[in-house]
């Protein structure tokens, strides 16, 4: 069972690039295209492992998201416990659980898949004291030197939890974490409407941020439930766009991406079933606004994929309604591959966030996401409407103009538009959606997208 091609590491490590924004293989732009398997270790077998794996790299995906030990009885499948009577400082080697997550880890370096693994699910492990200052040395001594040798490993610190609830458990954990590998990326998942440059930026160990743009409305601020934000650091709403521009304006730069949007299929705000759902439109924003606003890639999360709901006879989390099996095919997950394949035709690597070229820039649902470069502009409208631009910075050139569908990929040819002025744009109606990307290029003898 081998991934097909060369694995990326293969062309050199993954690292950030000397401007502090992106990533790179070796000497190739990496576009960081991740999904939430938060449960992956626990839920499934080896060969469902490897029907989800298998799925998500042939849709583009390059970096796995998942946990160790959720809680402190963890179990998986088969039954295997991660710990002895629950102490992480007694990895329980003897029952196959961490065969089993060998064996995945594996399989996903055989597919050219990256990882991105927490040793501990924060908000449960951490908050609580079960990881603690006594016992992380032991954990992380076993987890370190069980994973060290894998090309493919990303860790990240956290686990849906604010830094503060443990800072000093989360420091240890991330310096460890480097001095094991120096050369591997750390990062740290942060808690709802929240991020890791709160409180860690400044640290040595974290290489880039993750933000938690959440599962909540604009409308939806405080809700009398678990995760209100103790303190409310800034709150944006759905404006993910936000987060990525405070996170991109702090020294030294570092990459920055959402690392968990509102899912595909999960409740508005989560503890409400009257609520409604968010859905593949709703995915398709998040993207496209925290990318163009200068985000390192986009992580994509699915309320049943998440948490592997695999049996409807039982009531699964934030109102999960469809089997695992199904929502690897639902259509916000495959349309992530279309923004990846658009940044990289471009090459997102040397653009950056201009918002200022939108003449009659809207709020919430009527904003106008726009990213260029020398020969480039991309630019989305969640709802349709017409925008007007400023092409100064493209004086004395020529650009070829597209409108790409987000839902199929397709880009139909939409004539030209001349660089140094203004030019208004109306997005052409469609049957499968309102959302709709402007594509401009630098004038070539050969279509782009031919």
């Amino acid at each position: 069972m081998k991934g097909k091609g060369k694995v990326p590491w293969e062309k050199g490590s993954l690292k950030v690039t000397e401007d502090g924004r992106y990533f790179r293989c070796g000497e190739e732009p990496f576009f960081f295209l991740g999904d939430t398997a938060w449960l992956l270790f626990h839920q499934l077998t080896l060969e469902e492992s490897y029907l989800y794996l298998r799925n998500r790299k042939e849709l583009g995906y390059n970096v796995i998201l998942a946990d160790f030990v959720h809680t402190p009885e963890q179990k998986n499948r088969a039954g295997a416990a991660a710990l002895t009577d629950g102490d992480p400082a007694r990895p329980d080697t003897r029952g196959g659980f961490w065969e089993h997550v060998d064996a995945v880890v594996k399989m996903a370096e055989e597919l050219g898949l990256f990882m991105g693994l927490l040793p501990v699910w924060g908000s449960s492990m951490v908050k609580n004291g079960c990881l603690n200052s006594g016992n992380a040395d032991a954990y992380m001594k076993f987890v370190l030197e069980r994973y060290h040798e894998y090309p493919h490993i990303i860790w990240i610190v956290g686990g849906d939890v604010r830094g503060d609830a443990a800072a000093d458990v989360f420091r240890y954990m991330g310096k460890r974490m480097k001095a094991d590998r120096p050369d591997r990326l750390v990062a740290y998942h942060p808690f709802g409407r929240t991020s890791s440059s709160l409180w860690f930026h400044g640290e040595d160990w974290l290489d880039f941020n993750l933000f938690q743009s959440g599962h909540r409305r604009y409308d939806q601020v405080s809700m009398q439930e678990w995760d209100d934000n103790t303190a409310k650091e800034g709150w944006f709403g759905e404006d993910s766009w936000r987060y990525v521009e405070r996170d991109r304006a702090r020294k030294p730069a570092k990459p920055v991406l959402d690392g968990e949007p509102s899912y595909e299929w999960i409740l508005q705000g989560l503890h409400d079933s009257a609520q409604p759902y968010w859905k593949a439109a709703d995915v398709r924003r998040y993207a496209y606004w925290s990318v163009f606003a200068g985000a390192a890639g986009h992580v994509y999360g699915h309320n049943s994929i998440m948490q592997f709901y695999r049996d409807i006879s039982v009531e699964g989390a934030f109102g999960a309604k469809y089997l695992w099996t199904d929502a690897i095919h639902h259509p916000g997950g495959a349309q992530m591959a279309h923004l990846k394949r658009l940044c990289e035709r471009v090459g997102f690597e040397k653009g950056h966030p201009a918002g200022e070229c939108v003449l009659h820039q809207g709020e919430k649902y009527d904003y106008i996401s726009v990213f260029c470069g020398d020969d480039f502009l991309v630019a989305y409208t969640v709802n349709g409407r017409q925008f007007e631009l400023s092409l100064k910075d493209f004086g004395g050139m020529m650009l070829e103009a597209y409108w790409m569908d987000p839902v199929t990929g397709l880009y139909t040819y939409a004539g030209k538009a001349a660089g140094g002025g203004e030019a208004a744009f109306a997005p052409p109606e469609r049957e499968d959606g309102r959302d709709c990307v402007l594509v401009l290029l630098a004038e070539k003898s050969v279509p782009y997208f031919a």
